[in-house]
């Protein structure tokens, strides 16, 4: 499955760097096959400058990506991507094509703001980082925002708490696309303490 995550500047480095390696280490431990091949994606291609100055090459623009199985959105400072209708127009149409949409942390506000989160008339419910919990809940009154979870899973769309809860979510979809016994040898090789829950 081939694995796209979307990062900008300001993005959260864990936010993007946590599932990449998720995604990246399962395919290297696994015996039977290489089951996702993972790579980033920016607006135009070009050098992002992600929180605190890291300086990251996307593997691919808007323009020249190949299919998404999987589309992840990173968080952090993400108000700026609220304001481009290119980003949005861009997600919400991965939003019709791939089999899984995933948000880490603030990631959740560009899924809101692009109309691909579950509203809360249908019963689902979302999440993001602690601290912008009443912030997602204000801007977007018709979402179900939970607290004190590290993901939610609605089938295919998924969103997770900040920085951390994103790699727990990454293991839980290495679990839910693949199996549980590649979950479990991923956290272990990445030394991460992983329930499952």
């Amino acid at each position: 499955m081939r694995v796209g995550i979307y990062i900008y500047d300001g993005a959260e480095v864990l936010d993007f760097s946590g599932p990449f390696e998720v995604f990246s280490t399962a395919s290297r431990v696994c015996s039977s096959a290489h089951p996702f091949e993972v790579f980033l994606v920016g607006e135009s291609g070009n050098v992002v400058t992600a929180r605190a100055g890291y300086r990251v090459i996307p593997d691919y623009g808007f323009h020249n990506h190949p299919g998404i199985d999987v589309l992840l959105v990173a968080g952090g400072v993400h108000a700026v991507e609220m304001t481009k209708p290119t980003v949005l127009q861009w997600v919400a149409t991965q939003a019709q094509q791939v089999q899984v949409m995933a948000s880490v942390c603030t990631g959740a506000f560009l899924l809101a703001a692009a109309e691909v989160l579950p509203l809360a008339a249908t019963g689902q419910q979302v999440t993001t980082h602690w601290e912008d919990i009443e912030d997602l809940r204000k801007q977007f009154p018709e979402l179900e925002v939970m607290a004190g979870v590290r993901w939610v899973d609605e089938g295919k769309v998924l969103t997770s708490g900040g920085i951390s809860a994103g790699i727990d979510m990454s293991l839980h979809l290495v679990n839910r696309l693949h199996s549980r016994e590649l979950a479990e040898q991923t956290a272990r090789q990445m030394e991460f303490v992983w329930t499952g829950a």
